[in-house]
């Protein structure tokens, strides 16, 4: 039996991050993850999960919390009953640039399941060293755009989004010279139906109970808003080489198709499981491999009734507003992206409505200059700075 795939993941206490450490918890004789890396506010959990996986190296992005890092490497140390001493400890990055030094260390697979677009130096470090990418960090696709693409070999990025996941699987049916159309599946989030009048009063904690996924505040937001369809849509382009124009978004609250390809002959093939994060995390790291018995399959001895409803793109704008950006290229998505987590820090924080969110983005991708194609990270932190102030700018209603 051949070794272990190494892997390190980039986000351990977040989300994505847990569940992959539970997926290779399972699955000990095909994933050994070999290092961690984290913001740094959860260390007591970070020192657990490093010591508990015997990791070789922990990466903080916050300096100040390498010392409390360690005594939390201690502390869960002697909860475990070791002399001190007696064990290793892992080594420890920190800083800002932590978790991108981290991604070029020795790892077969690097799991991106850092949240926001500072994913994007992580990213780019691991494709250079060679890593494949197991993408959960949409943002640094989005926002790095072509830099990505470009430096990326093929087959070095795999995608962990559960759609866009579902899209490799449902590529694999047919040649690449056969694919018609990608449609992308949408719950349509907690606020699917509503108008756009009923949509002014929504709270952040309406916001925060999505209906069928257990993820993180941000995303769960963009996921009420849209704007996290947006993003997917965007990256489906940059993953597959997929016109825009052949790309579709369609509302399917249930959450069970993932997304679909349909084909030249007018064939449509679907991958279908329960809402279940472990699934596209667990095949993104075996890839092209399958993982035995990673969730319970659909039970087809229940009836079920599956629906799917086209995109009001009036109440939700936020795709149309993505398919735009995606498609005037360049720094254009990374202005619509950070201008959004602007915009989401200012709603979660009370002061923005919900349907501002989404105004904000629009404002200030009106508003942009051209800025032209990026050449370098510093082109893309540029432009997401000018958007950020342009945000911050129309939130306060200087703009």
């Amino acid at each position: 039996m051949s070794e272990p795939r190494e892997v390190t993941v980039l986000g351990s206490t977040g989300s994505i991050g847990r569940q992959a450490i539970a997926v290779a918890r399972q699955n000990p004789d095909r994933l050994r993850i070999t290092g961690l890396a984290a913001g740094g506010g959860d260390v007591a959990l970070l020192a657990e999960q490093a010591l508990s996986l015997g990791v070789r190296t922990v990466a903080v992005a916050r300096a100040t919390a390498a010392q409390d890092l360690q005594l939390a490497f201690y502390a869960a140390a002697q909860h475990r009953g070791w002399a001190q001493g007696n064990y290793a400890l892992p080594e420890i990055l920190a800083g800002p640039r932590a978790a991108e030094e981290l991604a070029t260390r020795p790892a077969d697979v690097v799991l991106n399941g850092i949240s926001g677009s500072i994913g994007l130096r992580p990213t780019l470090s691991a494709l250079a060293a060679g890593r494949t990418v197991a993408l959960a960090n949409k943002e640094s696709l989005v926002a790095g755009g072509e830099l990505v693409t470009a430096a990326a070999a093929p087959g070095q990025l795999v995608p962990v989004d559960s759609e866009h996941s579902a899209l490799a699987q449902c590529l694999r049916g047919g040649a690449r010279g056969e694919v018609a159309r990608l449609v992308l599946t949408a719950s349509g989030g907690p606020f699917r139906g509503r108008t756009a009048e009923e949509l002014a009063g929504v709270t952040r904690e309406q916001a925060l109970a999505h209906p069928t996924w257990d993820m993180g505040p941000v995303v769960t937001i963009n996921s009420a808003t849209l704007v996290n369809k947006g993003l997917e849509l965007i990256e489906a382009h940059l993953l597959f080489d997929v016109p825009y124009a052949d790309i579709d978004v369609v509302v399917h609250p249930q959450s069970i198709v993932h997304s679909m390809v349909t084909f030249a002959d007018g064939a449509t093939i679907a991958q279908a499981s329960p809402p279940d994060m472990r699934l596209p995390i667990a095949l993104a790291l075996a890839w092209p491999d399958r993982l035995p018995d990673v969730q319970p399959a659909l039970d087809w001895s229940a009836a079920s009734t599956w629906e799917f409803a086209p995109l009001d793109d009036e109440v939700f704008p936020a795709v149309r507003l993505a398919r735009q950006a995606g498609e005037a290229g360049g720094v254009v998505p990374a202005l619509y992206n950070a201008a959004n987590e602007e915009a989401v820090a200012a709603f979660t924080a009370g002061h923005l409505s919900f349907p501002g969110i989404v105004q904000v983005i629009a404002r200030t991708l009106d508003a942009a200059p051209d800025l032209g194609a990026p050449t370098s990270v510093e082109d893309v932190l540029a432009a997401e700075k000018w958007a950020r102030e342009h945000a911050r700018a129309a939130i306060g209603g200087d703009v």
